[in-house]
């Protein structure tokens, strides 16, 4: 996907490693789920076709499952192109309207927190890894004996450092986010209560269709008043690990459905955080469908 055009109509306010930030009138801003994919903190060379619509598709489902518990950043009615959330100059480009379609949302700007929100209810990937060496996950020490991919006896929050474009995010404790918030207990406890409360009504939910969600990451802006605010991508094959119910296992890695797979793929090629790496047309395609199996079981 090619955004050229638009950055020529908007403010690009910033570009990640899969999305892009515009900036519109009245505080707010234009979302662009791409198909570029990362991992390991890397971007490929080439995208997963159709990921950014997935993704959108996914997001916007959440969003609206979850606002009981916390508000979210959209501002536009479920279709900016033609909902009147956009201006006329954008959605009266027809190239425009085509790279926009099903893979972006208009969203109100808040002031983001420097956290990476994540929870667990299952001990696996870094947290298995250092559960290994130090029976601990992210600082804190966990149950003796716990296998790979157990559930935790109740979720927990695991928090890690937002890294600025071409550094590494780096899990820590919670005193270390304490810090990173400013030393604002109020604010970590509540950031805590939340995404655990999301994760719970998510993970009930993803059960009944046939998923395991083994965790997640969520990012929270605040508004005007200082209340939380839900943002950026919520339960995407990009940001949390989806395993199959009928085949988890107790003791081994499981299969997913979520972009483990390209991970898995990199660490066989020792590509693992390698620079320049294009992904070939067979990864690319098992990597799509798990993308659109997972969409397809969550929102059918």
């Amino acid at each position: 996907m090619e955004t050229t055009d638009l950055k020529q109509k908007l403010p690009l306010v910033a570009k990640g490693k899969v999305r892009e930030l515009y900036s519109l009138p009245e505080n707010k801003l234009l979302f662009v789920a791409t198909d570029r994919i990362s991992a390991f903190d890397v971007c490929m060379n080439n995208g997963v076709p159709n990921k950014g619509k997935i993704l959108t598709n996914v997001s916007r489902f959440w969003f609206d499952y979850l606002k009981d518990i916390v508000q979210n950043h959209l501002a536009d009615k479920g279709d900016p192109l033609n909902d009147g959330s956009l201006p006329a100059s954008l959605t009266g480009d027809p190239d425009i309207s085509r790279q926009l379609k099903d893979r972006s949302m208009v969203v109100n700007k808040y002031k983001i927190l420097p956290l990476e929100v994540i929870v667990r209810g299952y001990i696996t990937g870094s947290a298995w890894s250092e559960y290994l060496k130090t029976g601990t996950v992210h600082g804190t020490k966990m149950p003796a004996g716990m296998k790979e991919s157990q559930r935790f006896p109740n979720p927990i929050f695991t928090p890690s450092t937002k890294a600025e474009a071409g550094m590494h995010d780096e899990n820590i404790s919670k005193s270390e986010a304490l810090k990173v918030l400013n030393g604002d207990e109020v604010l970590l406890k509540e950031v805590e209560r939340v995404a655990i409360a999301l994760y719970e009504k998510a993970r009930d939910y993803a059960s009944t269709k046939g998923i395991i969600i083994a965790d997640t990451k969520f990012e929270f802006g605040l508004d005007k008043n200082g209340k939380l605010v839900l943002v950026d991508e919520v339960l995407t094959p990009d940001s949390s690990r989806f395993w199959p119910k009928d085949s988890y296992e107790v003791g081994k890695s499981q299969d997913s459905f979520d972009k483990q797979y390209l991970r898995d793929w990199l660490i066989e090629n020792k590509l693992k955080a390698v620079e320049d790496v294009t992904i070939p047309a067979d990864v690319l395609e098992n990597t799509e469908r798990k993308y659109r199996d997972v969409e397809q079981m969550l929102l059918n």
